[in-house]
């Protein structure tokens, strides 16, 4: 599967917004990952996200929104409803897609309106990658990770499709870990 380079960059943007929320992980720790503008500040860096001025106490709330919705999709049990959600996200946003050359990057589209909110930003570029994967016939590879104490969010970018874990060096190795040791102790038992 061919993505873009900008599509896989708000991919994993929507892929860490919605892994933020305090339900993403269950077992885990109950915080939220934007729990303040200061933390929605930095999510922003991390992702290198353009044209964000100054976040103020409102953004952060209409970000938790965004992410909520997008959680939707995420957990969206065919096309249909993936795409249902992911048109009305879209539209919500007022989404003007426009040709932009910044920061070494070669021509891509952005889909935000010039001066857009964090919020609409996300909303507009993360909406249409999900709809990339949508109408390229990939939903399934929308997923929660299968590990029983996770859930987080992730993107199957795998050839065949068949990655369960959102990391397979934690949740599936840990898993794995424990099938030997259970097997261990019934051979032994």
């Amino acid at each position: 599967m061919q993505i873009p380079h900008d599509t896989r960059i708000a991919l994993d943007a929507v892929v860490d917004l919605v892994n933020t929320a305090p339900d993403s992980m269950p077992g885990g720790p109950p915080a939220d990952g934007l729990a303040d503008v200061g933390a929605l500040a930095a999510f922003a860096h991390d992702h290198a996200i353009s044209d964000v001025t100054d976040l103020g106490p409102g953004d952060l709330p209409a970000v938790h929104a965004v992410r909520a919705r997008f959680a939707e999709v995420f957990a969206a049990p065919e096309a249909a409803t993936a795409a249902k959600l992911i048109n009305e996200l879209v539209a919500a946003a007022g989404t003007t897609p426009r040709l932009t050359d910044h920061d070494g990057y070669d021509w891509h589209v952005h889909y935000f309106a010039p001066g857009a909110s964090l919020a609409d930003h996300l909303t507009a570029d993360c909406g249409m990658a999900l709809a990339f994967i949508v109408v390229a016939g990939e939903h399934e590879r929308l997923r929660r990770c299968e590990a029983p104490d996770c859930g987080r969010a992730f993107v199957d970018l795998s050839r065949n499709r068949s990655r369960r874990y959102c990391d397979s060096r934690t949740c599936g190795n840990r898993l794995h870990v424990a099938a030997y040791r259970a097997r261990r102790k019934e051979a032994a038992g």
